[in-house]
């Protein structure tokens, strides 16, 4: 469940884009590989005290590591509301990005694919473009990017079919 205190009495979250599932399997082969190399210093030093304590300085600074990686790739995501797009970017530890739009400031909604594995894997890069100083909020390893972009100005279209309709109305 999400819960964004900053949303305003009328606005519904109507959308939640988080990253693909593949950028834990990235965490995973890091992992990995910290186990071969916990493996190799363990073969080169044998039993010592110098093993015992690279190993405890290596295995800290690696959990710190993949729990920050984590943590950037966790906490990034797109919150459509029925009002506005909220586009939140980790960029790394404590440092943090909010950009926010109004649906009537989309200019176009892209989304754009390369390699095979990520045509398989239906990961791709989502990225709006607004009117506000050309800026563009761009999602890599966004799942099924084709369907979220289409989902996506489906919004902004019904948005700005209601309030075009209110002031031909008036």
């Amino acid at each position: 469940m999400l819960n964004l205190e900053n949303l305003r009495p009328w606005e519904t979250v109507l959308a939640v884009i988080k990253r693909h599932w593949i950028v834990y399997v990235v965490l995973w082969i890091y992992l990995l590989l910290a186990f071969v190399i916990s493996i190799s210093i363990y073969l080169i030093l044998w039993n010592t005290l110098i093993w015992n304590l690279t190993n405890i300085i290596f295995w800290l600074y690696f959990t710190v590591f993949i729990f920050i990686e984590w943590l950037n790739h966790e906490l990034d995501m797109y919150v459509v509301t029925n009002n506005r797009v909220i586009w939140i970017e980790q960029i790394s530890f404590l440092n943090r990005t909010v950009s926010e739009c109004n649906l009537w400031q989309i200019q176009e909604v892209n989304s754009k694919t390369s390699w095979l594995f990520a045509n398989i894997l239906n990961y791709w890069t989502l990225s709006i473009q607004t009117a506000w100083n050309m800026t563009t909020l761009k999602m890599d390893f966004c799942p099924d990017s084709m369907q979220e972009a289409r989902k996506l100005l489906n919004i902004v279209d019904d948005y700005r079919d209601k309030h075009t309709t209110k002031s031909v109305e008036v």
